[in-house]
């Protein structure tokens, strides 16, 4: 059993929605394209990072061939033309729904752009399970940190039952600031060996972590 929690802050991209492979396969496309080496699956999880701008520098992007503001456009781009390809992790919405049932508020915590953000989540009808959907609001995803400091002061003393739940060492260094705690998924974008070093607890998946709430 987990700490009671009455404020659970869920990241999207890896975490809620699984677009792993298709992440993978648009940075292929883009590298293949101007004469990089590609990824493997376990290669991606390896390197990938926030600012995402070091992950594309860690992937051998020279960034005065390919500048980061054009490659990481034609990313975002290519992301909203393929996004749904990708669908939910197993069971998202029982989780969701069960979640709610334990009476424990639902928020979103997002590095993707809001107004895609909130129309995806929308699309799979789970709107309903959060109080608030923060994205950002550009394709340039440079940091999620600003709107979670801002989240926790609108939760005020609530913060001190809060978690964040993601699947990135991003998600923790974001819950450190945030000073709230921390849970990590290893379905997602990082592996569970780079998720561990944390220190923090890391389950194999959501339903895993739902589990230990009750």
């Amino acid at each position: 059993m987990l700490k009671h929690y009455n404020h659970i802050i869920w990241d999207w991209n890896g975490t809620l929605f699984n677009d792993v492979e298709m992440c993978r396969s648009i940075i292929n496309g883009l590298l293949e394209k101007n004469g990089y080496g590609i990824l493997s699956l376990e290669r991606y999880r390896e390197i990938f990072t926030f600012p995402v701008k070091d992950y594309y520098a860690a992937a051998g992007v020279d960034f005065n061939r390919n500048p980061f503001e054009v490659i990481g456009k034609e990313w975002a781009d290519e992301y909203e033309v393929r996004r749904h390809e990708s669908d939910l992790f197993e069971q998202v919405e029982t989780v969701l729904s069960r979640v709610q049932q334990l009476g424990i508020k639902q928020y979103i915590l997002s590095a993707y752009v809001k107004k895609e953000l909130t129309e995806i989540i929308d699309n799979h009808g789970l709107t309903g399970y959060f109080e608030e959907i923060n994205g950002l609001e550009d394709v340039y995803a440079h940091s999620k940190l600003e709107l979670g400091l801002s989240l926790v002061e609108r939760l005020g003393d609530g913060k001190r039952s809060a978690v964040l739940v993601g699947d990135t060492l991003h998600d923790y260094e974001v819950a450190k600031e945030m000073g709230i705690d921390c849970i990590l998924t290893a379905a997602g974008h990082q592996s569970r060996h780079r998720l561990e070093a944390a220190g923090v607890p890391v389950f194999d998946s959501i339903n895993d972590f739902v589990a230990h709430l009750e």
